[in-house]
This record gives structure tokens, C-alpha cells and sequence, in this order.
């Protein structure tokens, strides 16, 4: 099973057990999971404190381009990123919808 799609396996039963994960969230999760401070993180992933804070708090969400650039510092499946913070942006315009994201040919 390819990493892309265990990722998607993982996703799917963290929504199950916890409900909806925001891009915030996960960012947090990961950060305090490598045990590093906003600045730390911040630096790491190209942002900068302030937006890293913002982003965390749920008052900005990233662009399907910078949510990319996240996933590759991180060295994540770009596509389960993306489709997290695109749900973000849905969630924050009143649509309750899950995204998932295929290659087009």
C-alpha cells in the first residue's frame, strides 16, 4: 500500500474517532509532536511566527499552494494536505464537505 494511501486510511479513521481535524490542529500536532516552539516550527516549515500563530488559531487559512510547500517541508504526501486545507476553507464558508484529491491523467 503506498504511503499516499495509507495517509488517506489514517485520515479517515482519525475523522471517525475525533471528528473534523483542521489544518490548525494538525499543524499543532505535529509541531508539539517534535517537541519544537512556534518560532522552530515556523522556521522549518517557511512561515513566518505570526502566520504560523494564525494558522494554529484557525484565522488564516493556507493557500492550496502554501499548504503544498508545507507538506514537502514536512516531507508529507502533498495531497492530503492540500485537501485539509481546502476543507478548511470550506468549513469557514459554511460547507460541511470532506475533500479528497485525485491525479488528473
Amino acid at each position: 500500500m503506498s504511503t499516499e494511501k495509507q495517509v488517506l486510511i489514517y485520515s479517515e479513521e482519525l475523522r471517525k474517532k475525533y471528528g473534523r481535524v483542521s489544518f490548525g490542529r494538525f499543524l499543532i500536532a505535529w509541531r508539539e509532536a517534535e517537541d519544537l516552539t512556534q518560532a522552530q516550527f515556523a522556521r522549518k516549515v517557511g512561515l513566518s511566527p505570526a502566520n504560523l500563530c494564525d494558522i494554529e488559531q484557525g484565522r488564516r487559512v493556507p493557500s492550496p499552494s502554501r499548504a503544498r510547500k508545507i507538506a514537502r517541508k514536512l516531507g508529507l504526501p502533498e495531497k492530503g494536505v492540500v485537501a485539509l486545507a481546502l476543507e478548511d476553507s470550506l468549513y469557514w464558508e459554511g460547507f460541511r464537505y470532506t475533500v479528497e484529491l485525485k491525479d488528473v491523467a
